[in-house]
């Protein structure tokens, strides 16, 4: 799926020019992507949080030498799926969606690590 492609269909739903829907999608993600380099976080309700996280420099290695390689600190968007998103993805690829996390004192201090 591409661009192009949500536009066509956004066109056709709502029926409007193609042109005009392509500007109005790609509106939408410049304001997307402002957002994320002014604030660090954007949120849409019901949809899930794109973020801003600092990746830590690391170790690596080179896949096609094996050397060991310094990779350096960088930033990273990264996405969190929100509800509706992750029921609706599990309906239609037919998989089981995972319970929402119990929001009881406590559950979100512990670490995935430690609960495993």
């Amino acid at each position: 799926m591409t661009k192009k492609n949500i536009a066509r269909r956004i066109a056709d739903e709502l029926d409007r020019t193609e042109l005009e829907t392509k500007l109005i999608v790609q509106k939408s993600l410049d304001a997307i992507i402002n957002l994320l380099a002014e604030e660090g976080r954007v949120e849409l309700r019901n949809f899930g949080i794109f973020a801003v996280k600092k990746r830590k420099a690391r170790r690596a290695r080179n896949p096609r030498t094996g050397e060991k390689v310094m990779v350096g600190e960088r930033m990273v968007v990264t996405f969190k799926p929100g509800r509706v998103v992750e029921e609706r993805v599990a309906r239609e690829c037919g998989g089981v969606a995972s319970p929402a996390p119990s929001r009881q004192a406590g559950f979100w201090k512990q670490s995935s690590r430690n609960s495993q």
